[in-house]
């Protein structure tokens, strides 16, 4: 039976606009999202079936484009919008975050980096550009790399502080794998940007690692 049959109370849609988005679970969220089913599926079972392949919503969310595609029901128009829509949630978490002062608690600064980091699925080293009071003038993602390495120039970080007038930067990279122990090249380019950005009177506050749950810093462990 298609959903436009079922009773209007049990419709996701309709559902929605009547109890709110959090009333709704993972698969119906996803349903208003699939729109149509197939023939022999309603939007809502393809959206159950689509969760249970991956073990979960997250899951489905992180798969990679090759296993998204070849889902029964979501081709390259589907997966094009629900990619926008991860984007858009990303961003507006972001954009919230940093209205409320990125920089008020070391926890807020770790919110917003892993809101802006932790789901990418390359490498990014990432800066926040701070003032002499320690306020966020500028987050700039400065360098992209591939699934488990980034190459990090000195020299364009400098840049960068100098056109920003930073006193001060913390900086960030996520590792895609999950797996956010500092490795020994994560010390050295720090100890590299460090002592290059001393020589323009810019402190390194911080360099924060993205993972799945864990988020090292290396102002905690004693290293800057």
């Amino acid at each position: 039976m298609p959903i436009t049959d079922w009773p209007e109370a049990e419709r996701p849609r309709e559902k929605l606009i009547a109890h709110g988005p959090t009333a709704l679970s993972d698969a119906e969220i996803l349903a208003i999202f699939i729109r149509t089913g197939l023939r022999s599926h309603t939007a809502l079972d393809l959206a159950r079936d689509w969760i249970g392949v991956f073990g979960g919503l997250r899951g489905f969310l992180d798969a990679s484009t090759r296993e998204l595609m070849d889902l029964p029901g979501l081709g390259p128009a589907k997966y094009a919008e629900l990619q926008a829509a991860l984007e858009l949630g990303r961003r507006h978490l972001a954009a919230t975050l940093e209205r409320t002062d990125v920089m008020s608690s070391p926890e807020a600064t770790y919110r917003f980096l892993t809101a802006r980091l932790r789901n990418l699925r390359h490498e990014v080293f990432a800066i926040l550009f701070l003032d002499c009071q320690q306020h966020l003038i500028a987050f700039e993602e400065l360098f992209r790399g591939s699934l488990d390495s980034c190459v990090v120039h000195p020299r364009q970080v400098i840049e960068r502080a100098l056109h920003f007038n930073a006193s001060a930067v913390i900086l960030a990279h996520n590792h895609p794998s999950g797996m956010a122990e500092p490795s020994g090249a994560d010390r050295h380019i720090t100890d590299r940007l460090r002592q290059a950005l001393e020589l323009i009177d810019v402190r390194v506050l911080d360099h924060v690692i993205i993972g799945e749950e864990r988020t090292p810093s290396f102002a905690e462990r004693g290293w800057l």
